[in-house]
C-alpha cells in the first residue's frame, strides 16, 4: 500500500512546475496593457483594436484542446508535456520580447508578432497546465494547485506593478537617435520566461514508469475520447463544464469593464483605475493556497458552492453600493473592499475545479479534460464581454453586477450536478 506523504513531500516539484504558470501570469497582463496602445499608434478605432485584442482568445478555444489531447498521445525520453513546453514559451518569448520594437516599426510587423505570439502561447498552455496532474497525486491536487496559482497571482503583480515600471526607462533603439520609451519590460519579462523553461526542463523529470508507458499505448483516438467524456453515463464532467461556462461568463464580463467603471463611475484618475482588477489580483495571489487546503479538508464542490454562493453576495452588494449615497473616497474604498472579497472567493472557484475534472480523468485523458476545461473558459472570454457591454449601454453600469450575479448562480445550481472529483474518488488516480 502506497504511503501519503502529502504535499510537503511534492513542495519543490509543485514550485517546479508553477514556474509554467509563473510565464503566463508575467506575460498576460503586460500584453493586456500595452498591446492596445501599442495598436493605438496605427488603429483608431478602439473597436478594431478589441477585435484584434480578441485573437488570442479565438485561437485558445481551437488551439487549447487540440495540443492539450495531442500531449496525451505523446511519448518521448523527455515526457509528453516537455517537448511542446521547450519547443513553444520560447518561441512565444521571443515575440514577446519583439512586440514593442515592431511596433516603433510598422502595424503589419506588430499583427505579426501578435499572431505568433499567441499561436505558441495558447498552444502550450495546455500541455503547461496538465503537468501537474501528470506530477502531483490526485488528493493533493487541490493544495497543489492553490500553490501553483499563487505563483500566476505574484507574476501578475511582478508584471503590473514592477515590470510595468520599466516602460517608462529610455532605452536605445536601432535606427532612432532619440532614446526610446515603452519598450523595456517585454524583454526583460521574456528573459524570465526563458529562465523558468530552463529550470522546468532541468529539475522536472516528466518521464514516468513503465506502467504509464502502456497507458499511454493504448489511448483512444482524440476525437473518440472527446465523445467519451461528454457521453458518460455520470454527467459529472459534462456539469462542471457547464458550471464553470456560467462562472467564467460572469469573470469575464465583469473584469474588462471594472476599469472604465472606476473612471466613469466612481470617479478615480487613470492610474489609480488598475487598482479595482489588482484587488482580484492581490486576493488571487493570498488565498490561492489556503483555498487549497480549505477544500482538501471539506471537500471540492462544497467549497466551490459555498464560494458561488459568496460571489452572488458580494455582487449583489456591489450593486446595491452602487446606489447608495456616498462620498467619492468612501464609494472608491468599499468598492475596492468588495472587490478584495471578490478575489478571495473567485480564486476558490478556480483553485479547486480544475482538480475536480483532473480526479475525473484518468492518464490518458487529462490532458483531454484540460482542452475541455479552457475550450469553456475561453469560450466565454469571447461571448461574454459583448453581452455585458450590451447590458451596460442598455441598463448602466450597476446593471453589469447583475449579470454577474445572474450567472454565478446559474454555475451554483450546476455545481449541484455533479457527483464526482473528490480526492477520495480513487478510481480515478493514474496509473
Amino acid at each position: 500500500m502506497q504511503q501519503k506523504k502529502g504535499l510537503k513531500g511534492y513542495y519543490l516539484t509543485t514550485f517546479l512546475i508553477g514556474l509554467g504558470f509563473f510565464t503566463m501570469g508575467l506575460m498576460d497582463p503586460l500584453y493586456d496593457t500595452y498591446v492596445p496602445i501599442f495598436l493605438g499608434k496605427y488603429i483608431e478605432k478602439n473597436s478594431l483594436i478589441g477585435t484584434i485584442m480578441t485573437l488570442d482568445n479565438v485561437l485558445a478555444i481551437f488551439l487549447i484542446p487540440v495540443f492539450s489531447a495531442l500531449s496525451d498521445r505523446t511519448h518521448t525520453k523527455i515526457g509528453r508535456r516537455m517537448p511542446y513546453i521547450i519547443t513553444c514559451l520560447p518561441v512565444s518569448a521571443v515575440a514577446y520580447a519583439l512586440m514593442p520594437y515592431a511596433a516603433l516599426k510598422s502595424l503589419v510587423l506588430l499583427i505579426t508578432l501578435i499572431f505568433v505570439l499567441n499561436l505558441f502561447k495558447q498552444a502550450v498552455r495546455g500541455p503547461v497546465v496538465a503537468l501537474m496532474p501528470d506530477m502531483i497525486p490526485g488528493d493533493l491536487r487541490s493544495e497543489a494547485n492553490g500553490v501553483i496559482n499563487t505563483m500566476g497571482g505574484i507574476a501578475t503583480i511582478v508584471g503590473t506593478v514592477g515590470l510595468a515600471q520599466l516602460m517608462n526607462v529610455p532605452v536605445a533603439v536601432p535606427g532612432y537617435q532619440e532614446k526610446q520609451t515603452g519598450i523595456l519590460a517585454f524583454p526583460i519579462a521574456s528573459v524570465l520566461v526563458i529562465l523558468s523553461v530552463v529550470l522546468l526542463f532541468l529539475f522536472v523529470k516528466e518521464s514516468k514508469g513503465q506502467g504509464a508507458k502502456e497507458d499511454s499505448e493504448k489511448r483512444e483516438p482524440i476525437g473518440k475520447s472527446i465523445k467519451a467524456v461528454v457521453g458518460e453515463k455520470d454527467k459529472s464532467a459534462l456539469f462542471i463544464l457547464l458550471a464553470l461556462l456560467f462562472w467564467f461568463i460572469g469573470y469575464q464580463g465583469i473584469l474588462p469593464f471594472v476599469g472604465k467603471y472606476s473612471i466613469e463611475v466612481l470617479h478615480t484618475s487613470k492610474g489609480t483605475a488598475s487598482l479595482a482588477a489588482g484587488m482580484v489580483g492581490i486576493a488571487y495571489a493570498l488565498f490561492a493556497i489556503p483555498s487549497g487546503r480549505f477544500a482538501h479538508l471539506h471537500g471540492r464542490k462544497k467549497t466551490i458552492r459555498g464560494a458561488l454562493l459568496c460571489l452572488v453576495i458580494v455582487l449583489l452588494l456591489i450593486f446595491i453600493q452602487g446606489g447608495l449615497k456616498l462620498s467619492d473616497g468612501m464609494r472608491k474604498y468599499t468598492f475596492w473592499l468588495l472587490l478584495f472579497l471578490f478575489g478571495i472567493f473567485w480564486v476558490t472557484v478556480v483553485t479547486n475545479s480544475f482538480p475536480m475534472l483532473w480526479q475525473m480523468s484518468t492518464y490518458q485523458t487529462v490532458g483531454i479534460y484540460t482542452g475541455l476545461y479552457y475550450f469553456f473558459s475561453q469560450l466565454a472570454s469571447i461571448v461574454s464581454p459583448p453581452l455585458a457591454g450590451a447590458c451596460i449601454d442598455g441598463f448602466g453600469y450597476r446593471s453589469l453586477f447583475i449579470y454577474g450575479c445572474v450567472s454565478m448562480l446559474v454555475a451554483f445550481f450546476l455545481m449541484a450536478k455533479v457527483n464526482k472529483g473528490e480526492p477520495e474518488d480513487k478510481e480515478a488516480e493514474h496509473a
